[in-house]
């Protein structure tokens, strides 16, 4: 949004120089961006009157001017623009004038005095025109300042507004704010009700009262077609971003800069009959003004008359009832359209237009009878013509319903004292109707559709008490101890852990492609989303092992050979109804050697072994328990579940070959995807002193059916082991000559040790013996000697 400074200031009384008016406008809450002059730094040019203008002698492209700067003699001035003539006003540079890095000295040009320059609109800085002569109004008084003339000593305010004000986007709604910011008087343009010389009116029929709750209509005729937009309404109509184009285009314009209204202007005398506001009819086609054709969309909304949709309501007018260069009747039109019924409406269409832009922020909807007042004033005033009344019709209008805002909560959200008197003083300022005091009952103004709730007119409040006069305190506050149960973890305990062993944290989107649910879950009814992001990114992932076998592609491609990755994030299981089972996950990714590439080792590939040792090793005292399981992700035989005290809390294996194969892997990675709640809650860890006596060491040798696990013996025989045995290992396994088909032999390592005294034999066998027992009977064991 361009605001000149100049225009501004009719409109508020507001003495500040630019840049404490730009400060305070941006402390307001309405960014300036930057501040531009109209025109470029120059002197001593003012308006001349050509009296007269002759061949040069020397020169063909010349020309030797006679003009009357009111300098009392005619100057004699040589002119190269092909535009010059007798009887024009134009800008002359007088001698010792500099225009930029130009000074005007006395010249002789091919034999002829030169006494000045006439000037061209690039000259002076004012475009990039420069094919002849900036032609001036025929009334401009001979010897004023240029810059007096053509108002050049403005600057313009570049605001960046922020989507919920758009009330800011009119002079008129920046005066506001800045009478309210300031203190200043508000002057807005008197409108006063424009004197009705014909009783000619156009029914109105709203079909659709919510989308248009009001529309109003006012018909003039015998508008002069040849008059021209005075040169001060073109002048702010360019500096604001538009186009001049005819008087009447150009005050509908007018009007919504200054108003912020936005109005169409129909041709009287292509238009049949009343006028309806409805949505689009099937088939039916609308050219707009862009001469871009239109057809039926849903909840598309158009004014119609008897022949069909002449205008895209909110949006752009039609092409074949637009005003010409012949118009003489025209229907003026000033609607309020809901921001609902429009937004979206240009983007679907590919077009823009600065109808829409307001109206998809929302506009006054008391504002139309004034603009239809204020445009009839400019046209009788510029173009002739008599009017007719206004005609008004009004369906569903918003209600502005009193807000209850509480001093006492107000001073709680913003963390300083505000006087209650400060707070209803601020709201008056904004137009706002204040009733009451302890709650203050607030009613927002028309034109302020962001104020809704308290919590609205409390950042108001702020705003306009000024965020300069919050004050600098630093915060004081207690943190308490909180207990933190012994032996507990967070989840940087968990990465440190993993990278202690080499891994690498990488982060992956939660978004993937639905062959990775399938893939690496075996999930036939992900959670989709409604509008992805990309194609492949359709659905919510309910496993981390996707995004690990895609990282590792990835390095793979760039010629890392020795991969290690983990990552800890949500999965999403259910229904997108149902996103309320997120569980927190850890998974962990390892390829390539065992070891980094070394002369001492071997360049072993890791395995099922490593992979799990890992884990045990990331767990820390907690007892992860092994037992033979299967995944949709990996290898059949060389997958195990994890459990914790009975529960499944992850798994560990190598990646399925199927998934090797399809992601072009040379060789398998292991894997393990684990729960972190169980990981966090840890256990105690317990200590014992140091025994001074010697530990006892026994070895028992059994065969057993190869379908008994291993983990399982051990896990029994440790559950019910006496208190002075240490420690129970499986430090052998075997099978083939010598062990019986179908059946394995396991050796046991058992040390026993007591830190008051030496164990005795009796003892040390009595222990031995129950072990020795227990998985004879638990297990049909059979000892081997």
């Amino acid at each position: 949004m361009k605001v000149s400074l100049k225009w501004l200031r009719e409109l508020v009384d507001v003495k500040l120089p630019v840049d404490e008016l730009a400060h305070a406008l941006t402390m307001g809450g309405l960014e300036v961006e930057e501040i531009t002059p109209v025109a470029a730094a120059f002197d001593k040019v003012v308006v001349a009157h050509v009296k007269s203008v002759v061949p040069h002698p020397n020169a063909d492209k010349l020309r030797v001017t006679e003009v009357d700067a009111g300098t009392g003699a005619p100057l004699t001035i040589v002119c190269g623009a092909p535009n010059v003539a007798v009887g024009q006003k134009v800008p002359c540079a007088l001698i010792g004038a500099k225009l930029g890095d130009l000074q005007i000295k006395q010249a002789k040009l091919r034999g002829v005095d030169s006494s000045g320059m006439l000037c061209s609109a690039r000259e002076l800085g004012l475009s990039q025109d420069h094919e002849g002569l900036l032609i001036l109004d025929a009334d401009a008084p001979v010897g004023q300042d240029i810059r007096a003339h053509l108002e050049l000593d403005d600057v313009y305010l570049t605001l960046k507004l922020t989507p919920n004000r758009g009330d800011c986007l009119s002079m008129l709604g920046i005066a506001r704010d800045v009478a309210a910011i300031t203190g200043a008087k508000l002057m807005p343009p008197k409108v006063e009700a424009v004197a009705t010389s014909i009783t000619d009116t156009r029914a109105v029929r709203l079909s659709e009262p919510v989308a248009c709750a009001r529309y109003t209509g006012r018909v003039i005729r015998g508008i002069n077609p040849n008059a021209k937009t005075p040169a001060w309404m073109v002048r702010r109509l360019e500096r604001a971003g538009l186009r001049a184009i005819r008087p009447l285009v150009d005050i509908t314009n007018y009007v919504m800069l200054e108003r912020g209204q936005p109005m169409h202007a129909f041709d009287d005398a292509k238009l049949k009959g009343a006028i309806d506001v409805r949505f689009v009819k099937p088939g039916e086609k609308l050219q707009l003004l862009n001469e871009q054709w239109v057809e039926h969309r849903p909840q598309l909304l158009a004014i119609a008359d008897e022949s069909g949709a002449v205008a895209l309501g909110g949006v752009m007018g039609g092409h074949a009832t637009m005003v010409g260069e012949g118009t003489t009747d025209v229907f003026f039109e000033a609607a309020y359209f809901d921001a609902e019924a429009v937004q979206g409406r240009s983007r679907d269409l590919q077009l823009t237009s600065d109808a829409a832009y307001r109206y998809e922020r929302g506009v006054d909807f008391n504002a139309q009878r004034p603009a239809q007042e204020r445009a009839a004033q400019l046209i009788l005033q510029i173009c002739g013509g008599k009017a007719g009344p206004i005609t008004e019709t009004v369906g569903t209008l918003p209600k502005r319903e009193a807000v209850r805002v509480r001093p006492a909560r107000a001073r709680v959200l913003l963390g300083y004292d505000i006087p209650d008197a400060k707070m209803a003083e601020s709201l008056v300022r904004l137009a706002c109707e204040v009733q009451g005091a302890e709650p203050l009952k607030v009613t927002a103004p028309s034109w302020r559709f962001d104020l809704a709730i308290e919590e609205d007119f409390i950042e108001e409040i702020a705003r306009i008490h000024g965020f300069e006069h919050i004050p600098a305190v630093a915060p004081r506050s207690t943190l308490p101890m909180l207990p933190v149960r012994e032996g507990s973890r967070n989840r940087f305990d968990l990465r440190r852990a993993a990278a202690a062993h080499g891994y690498q944290e990488v982060i992956n989107y939660s978004f993937v492609a639905e062959e990775w649910e399938r893939d690496f879950a075996g999930n036939d009814k992900p959670v989709r989303l409604a509008n992805p992001i990309a194609s492949t990114m359709g659905v919510m992932r309910s496993t981390l092992l996707g995004g690990l076998v895609a990282s590792l592609a990835s390095n793979l491609n760039r010629g890392e050979a020795h991969v290690r990755l983990f990552e800890i994030g949500r999965c999403f299981e259910g229904q997108a109804a149902d996103l309320a089972v997120q569980p927190e996950r850890m998974a962990g990714l390892a390829y390539g050697a065992r070891m980094p590439e070394q002369w001492g080792d071997k360049g072993e590939r890791v395995d099922f072994f490593d992979a799990k040792g890992d884990l045990q090793s990331i767990a820390g005292t907690l007892a992860l328990e092994f037992t033979a399981g299967t995944h949709p992700a990996c290898h059949p035989g060389r997958c195990a579940v994890v459990r914790l005290a009975g529960r499944e809390i992850g798994i560990v294996g190598e990646l399925h070959p199927r998934l090797q194969q399809r992601y072009d892997l040379p060789f398998a990675p292991v894997v393990f995807e684990i729960l972190t709640g169980p990981l966090l809650e840890g256990c105690p860890t317990r200590f014992s002193g140091v025994s001074r006596m010697p530990a006892v060491r026994r070895d028992l040798s059994f065969t057993v059916g190869n379908q008994v696990p291993s983990g399982a013996i051990l896990e029994a025989v440790r559950k019910a082991v006496p208190p002075l045995v240490r420690e129970v290992e499986i430090f052998d396994l075997y099978e083939g000559k010598g062990v019986d088909a179908g059946r394995k032999s396991l050796a046991f390592r058992i040390v026993m040790q007591d830190t008051d005294r030496t164990l005795t034999d009796s003892e040390v066998e009595a222990m031995v013996t129950s072990i020795r027992n227990q998985i004879i009977e638990q297990f049909k064991a059979q000892p081997r000697t």
